[in-house]
């Protein structure tokens, strides 16, 4: 079983920026590939980022490209997402996801499936003003 906690959502202006948290607990000295999705009222939840376990390989949704980051410290088991020139169409509740630690190694092409994942945070909402 991992626990996924994450923080760091609150209310921005547009063109502001966040640096949401995600930190992740389980089976002993694993450290876990880990990705980012969103969901706004009313939509599905979409990939955002994913990072591989040893932070060498990153993807991104298109949206997404040039304004947010996603690192890792290892150390401490916790991924963060750097988000900037952030935008309305940025709001969402943000969740952290984790594939199952035996699962298949991360590739541009399953980076941003659903169902690659299978744990899940509880969501840090973020909210962007116009």
């Amino acid at each position: 079983q991992v626990q996924l906690v994450e923080s760091g959502g609150g209310l921005v202006r547009g063109g502001g920026s966040l640096r949401l948290t995600c930190a992740a607990s389980g089976r002993a000295g694993t450290i876990y590939t880990m990705g980012w999705f969103r969901q706004a009222p009313g939509k599905e939840r979409e990939f955002v980022a994913a990072i591989s376990w040893s932070g060498r390989d990153t993807y991104y949704a298109d949206s997404v490209k040039g304004r947010f980051t996603i690192f890792r410290e290892n150390a401490k088991n916790t991924v963060y997402l750097q988000m900037n020139s952030l935008e309305p169409e940025d709001t969402g509740v943000y969740y952290c996801a984790v594939p199952h630690p035996d699962g298949p190694a991360l590739t541009p092409g399953i980076a941003g499936s659903l169902t690659l994942y299978e744990y899940w945070g509880q969501g840090t909402q973020v909210t962007v003003s116009s």
